[in-house]
């Protein structure tokens, strides 16, 4: 079966993919697109597998904790104020870890729900010159070194 985690992957691993930020220890840190959120960005694992318990334990300890720290690097590039995970696999049957910065300005009626409460048809598509900074940021931070 071909997704587009799969496909996603594959033009990672060609260095084709405008929305890549690193590879790390379990997979491809990416930018989401659309950017609901500003800052929101998914893990896409590698090798690509069905779900987590796919996984050995090794495999699924390392995604998980790739999954913080890309979520850790967003936070603080972003300054959002909590970062949501979540990791579903029921549209496009991969793993892959849904990175979600959350702001305090967020409309009212949005800030306590859900990421999928948001128009994501209407969300704002990842632009490479307008994400350039952040994406950079994001890669900036993910190469230091872990505390």
């Amino acid at each position: 079966m071909t997704t587009a985690v799969h496909r996603r992957v594959a033009a990672c691993r060609a260095g084709g993919d405008p929305t890549l930020i690193a590879r790390m220890s379990s997979g491809w840190a990416v930018m989401g697109d659309p950017q609901v959120l500003p800052g929101y960005c998914l893990l896409l694992p590698d090798p690509v597998v069905p779900h987590l318990n796919a996984m050995t334990a090794a495999g699924q300890a390392a995604f998980l904790a790739d999954l913080a720290r890309l979520g850790h690097a967003v936070l603080e590039v972003t300054g959002a104020v909590r970062i949501n995970y979540a990791l579903f696999g029921n549209l496009e049957p991969a793993l892959h870890g849904h990175v979600h910065p959350r702001y305090s300005d967020e409309p009212e009626a949005l800030r306590t729900a859900h990421p999928w409460a948001y128009d994501w048809s209407a969300a704002r598509r990842f632009d490479p010159l307008a994400d350039a900074s952040l994406l950079a940021a994001l890669r900036e931070r993910l190469a230091a070194p872990q505390a």
